[in-house]
């Protein structure tokens, strides 16, 4: 006997997997769709975009990313049709401003190989963060000496 979980295509969830396109390839907190909501006059509330990222998540229409304790996890849209394995992805995060960035680099992914091969340690991607400043904060620092 085989189950099918039912999705319900509620006009929130709708609304917000139409701005979670809008915003393929970014990362955006629960908040960030929340006020982007809010500003097209949606009346979501922070709380049903957090359960309803969730659910996209359990769904595997959208990626969750958990950086650190002090950063709110971030969400990529991914697909309706998305189901195969992850795409490797790194991220860096910038000590000054706390931007991430979602990186896909042919370099790391050959040190995360070198990793395996050679000290029989495979590394997680998705949850690998390289601490550092930048690029703008780079830039205005370098700007006020």
């Amino acid at each position: 006997m085989s189950t099918t979980r039912l999705t319900y295509r509620t006009r929130q969830r709708e609304i917000l997997l139409q701005y979670l396109k809008s915003m393929a390839g970014n990362h955006v907190t629960a908040q960030d769709a929340a006020e982007y909501l809010k500003a097209q006059g949606s009346t979501i509330g922070q709380s049903t975009v957090y359960r309803q990222l969730e659910k996209l998540v359990d769904e595997g229409v959208v990626s969750k990313y958990i950086i650190d304790q002090n950063t709110p996890a971030c969400f990529e849209y991914i697909g309706e049709d998305s189901h195969e394995a992850e795409e490797v992805c790194f991220h860096c995060k910038c000590e000054r401003c706390g931007r991430l960035i979602h990186m896909h680099c042919d370099e790391l992914e050959g040190i995360a190989a070198h990793l395996l091969e050679e000290h029989h340690f495979r590394l997680n991607p998705l949850r690998t963060v390289f601490y550092g400043i930048c690029e703008a904060c780079q830039k205005q620092a370098a700007g006020k000496q």
